[in-house]
């Protein structure tokens, strides 16, 4: 399986000139032969806005960036995961993560379960309860109008967060044609219960996206490690670049293995990442050194 991590420097709150940076990069993916149907393509947290709170600005309430995903994902035939900002009914923000297939249907939704209260998002957007988890097929599985994701309620249905009794059930998921995927949100990366419980729900792939500032980029790359080791699982981290108002990102965008091991990585320019899953290998390290099958959930 393919994973493309397209690191963009984000326009401030422009949600047109985003959208257009991101199909110029996947553009620039294809135009090296590098994109194949089927694939997964990766793009950064609020990839159409930037880390902002104006909502009155950076709400899709027009749903051209839910209309963008959708489309690009059908005209490419790939699996997309892209980010945006929703309104809730009480008027606070929801920072949702939106993947759709090689079909144009919508397999996840995920709501960033942890905003980050230290940069304020807190006030400003309410944090999900549950995790997202979607299966990440062949473009086969599509072909003649077959689906192959599973639908945003399947996933709910395996997101209690897992109990001590589950372990032994939870991996691998799928067969050796696809894999289960459990997306998260930059933040979300420092706490390892959510990662647990996205394991206990199948997990084999995480992807991490984020707008994770330079003055903190030791910490996304040690904790990323970090959950990679612990779930055995590839974890892909997807960061953007250049500057918003408020603060600077260093881009840095990288793939971690199963083992820990750092596969590839980005440096600071906007530019995009291509690499390749072994899932067959990352399933023998787990029936090698089943470590998973331990997990206990205390509490």
């Amino acid at each position: 399986m393919r994973a493309h991590l397209v690191q963009m420097d984000l326009t401030w709150e422009d949600r047109a000139a985003n959208r257009r940076r991101a199909r110029a990069l996947i553009d620039r993916i294809a135009q090296k032969g590098l994109l194949q149907p089927g694939d997964l393509v990766v793009l950064p947290e609020l990839f159409d806005t930037g880390f902002s709170f104006n909502l009155d600005v950076t709400a899709d309430v027009d749903q051209s960036t839910f209309r963008f995903i959708i489309e690009e994902a059908a005209r490419r035939r790939i699996t997309l995961v892209g980010s945006r900002t929703v309104l809730g009914p009480e008027g606070k923000g929801r920072n949702r993560c939106t993947v759709a297939a090689p079909d144009g249907s919508i397999i996840c939704e995920y709501d960033k379960v942890h905003p980050f209260s230290f940069g304020r998002e807190s006030e400003h957007f309410l944090g999900g309860s549950r995790i997202g988890l979607f299966d990440w097929q062949p473009i086969e599985a599509f072909l003649g109008g077959g689906g192959g994701g599973e639908t945003d309620g399947a996933a709910e249905r395996r997101s209690d967060g897992g109990k001590a009794g589950d372990a032994a059930s939870a991996a691998p998921a799928l067969s050796a044609s696809g894999t289960r995927v459990c997306p998260t949100i930059c933040y979300d990366l420092r706490f390892p219960e959510l990662f647990r419980a996205g394991l206990l729900g199948g997990a084999e792939v995480y992807t991490v996206i984020a707008n994770w500032p330079s003055v903190r980029a030791s910490h996304r790359r040690a904790l990323a490690i970090a959950r990679a080791i612990e779930n055995q699982a590839y974890v892909l981290c997807v960061n953007r670049a250049g500057n918003d108002p408020h603060l600077k990102y260093g881009g840095e965008s990288f793939a971690v293995g199963p083992k820990g091991d750092i596969l590839a990585e980005l440096g600071g320019e906007e530019t995009t990442l291509t690499v390749d899953l072994d899932l067959r290998a990352l399933r023998q390290w787990r029936t090698d050194f089943p470590a998973w099958r331990d997990i206990k959930l205390l509490g």
